[in-house]
């Protein structure tokens, strides 16, 4: 085959002869049979002939030029695949939507850029660029200089894998959840964000159950009403229980309240699901619905010692430990005490002669405006959040404060404090 590389969009409407003869047809698409390959083999060209449509095997094509029509070696009889059977390259991806994820960011197809390999003409690369969108309107027959100035933005295919059967119809996209998962939270999300409904789904069933809640923490309402809607009940629930109390919280306020039922009721850790029934009664609003239960409380008769050498065992169950709440055996709120000043201290201090007992808190109902506020004005990490008999009930951190204040698509964008899972076994004693 006298060819060595070029795009998809070149061919699409080349005539076709036979031996040198007359036209008798043109090119409308290319066909795959094995779409999962890193880098798909074409297998055919889709005719459009007076006769209808008609297959031609790539072994048939004698030569590809630059311009002119395409050679056969005889001329075509056989009628295409059926579409269930077969990707057609133009028909279904072109104009399609992929992840790169390298890039981390949805992109669309514009052209396909292909190459002779060992005889076989493979795809390569996806073009997502501009130039791939001229060289489709024709740009670069009419204005080649303009077109080769247009810098080239390609993704090798093995970077792209948007089909993993031949089904197109049902697979439009296909995602390695694996790589999926090394993606920031925030940058999952936007993906998520920008795919159709069923694409965001196939997606989020992809990943593990933590990584789907990290993202889910990222995402506007509406999108994950629209996800969890097509989860279903089971799946929804499990990623729920890995979510930061406070944001489960808030979803779960956003169903109604027989579909939230049914969600708590699968969730097979039952105190957790109880502390959210709890929590969902709070208006989002206020310091109680924007408080997490994953705090570190310690006891006040311990060693700075002993208090270190526990935290050392639970460190991995709760990753904000910027300040150590003092409460007595019925979880009142004594003092608090910074992580800084128990590293720096004597190891047989008492935490009682370390901890501030001169302690910022609000209550459950404080309004949001005035949460933020308050852990602005004092310069705060985190607010403790008490109940009218001074017991801890939770704490408000200053990234759930902002979100409170700032426009939802920002606020899910910002780097978070706490990480799933906030179960009551993440309000840890280290006494």
């Amino acid at each position: 085959m006298a060819f060595h590389d070029g795009y998809l969009s070149d061919f699409v409407g080349r005539q076709l002869v036979v031996g040198g003869g007359k036209p008798f047809g043109k090119v409308v698409d290319f066909l795959v049979e094995k779409p999962d390959d890193a880098f798909p083999k074409i297998d055919g060209l889709i005719l459009k002939t007076k006769d209808g449509l008609r297959y031609a095997p790539i072994g048939d094509v004698l030569g590809i030029e630059p311009h002119g029509p395409l050679e056969l070696r005889e001329e075509p009889t056989r009628e295409p695949v059926p579409e269930r059977q077969a990707l057609y390259l133009i028909r279904d991806l072109f104009d399609k939507q992929i992840v790169d994820v390298d890039g981390r960011k949805v992109v669309r197809i514009n052209d396909l850029e292909v190459a002779n390999t060992g005889g076989t003409l493979r795809i390569v690369a996806a073009d997502i660029g501009l130039a791939g969108l001229l060289r489709r309107l024709g740009a670069d027959r009419i204005a080649p200089q303009l077109v080769e100035r247009v810098p080239r933005n390609l993704i090798t295919w093995d970077n792209v894998a948007p089909i993993s059967d031949v089904n197109p119809a049902q697979v439009h996209l296909s995602v390695s959840g694996e790589r999926l998962s090394r993606l920031h939270p925030s940058e999952l999300a936007d993906i998520i964000s920008e795919l159709s409904a069923k694409d965001a789904t196939r997606v989020v069933r992809s990943l593990d159950d933590e990584t789907a809640a990290d993202a889910f923490e990222h995402l506007d309402s509406d999108v994950q009403l629209s996800i969890m809607d097509d989860l279903g009940v089971e799946r929804a629930a499990d990623i729920v229980e890995e979510m930061d109390s406070d944001d489960a919280a808030d979803l779960l306020g956003e169903l109604d309240e027989g579909r939230r039922a049914e969600l708590l009721a699968k969730m097979e850790d039952r105190a957790y699901a109880g502390e959210l029934s709890e929590l969902v009664e709070y208006a989002p609003d206020t310091a109680g619905g924007l408080m997490t239960t994953d705090y570190v409380w310690i006891y006040s008769h311990r060693t700075t010692a002993a208090t270190i050498a526990k935290l050392r065992e639970i460190a991995p169950e709760s990753e904000f430990i910027y300040y150590l709440y003092v409460t007595d055996q019925n979880r009142k709120l004594l003092g608090v005490i910074s992580l800084r000043t128990l590293l720096l201290a004597l190891p047989t201090a008492f935490i009682n002669k370390l901890m501030d007992d001169d302690v910022i808190s609000v209550s459950p109902d404080t309004s949001a405006e005035d949460t933020a506020s308050t852990i602005a004005r004092y310069d705060m990490l985190a607010v403790p959040v008490l109940d009218g008999a001074g017991r801890m009930l939770g704490i408000v951190t200053v990234d759930d404060a902002i979100d409170a204040i700032m426009p939802e698509k920002i606020a899910n964008s910002l780097p978070r404090f706490t990480r799933p899972h906030a179960s009551p076994r993440n309000r840890i004693v280290a006494g």
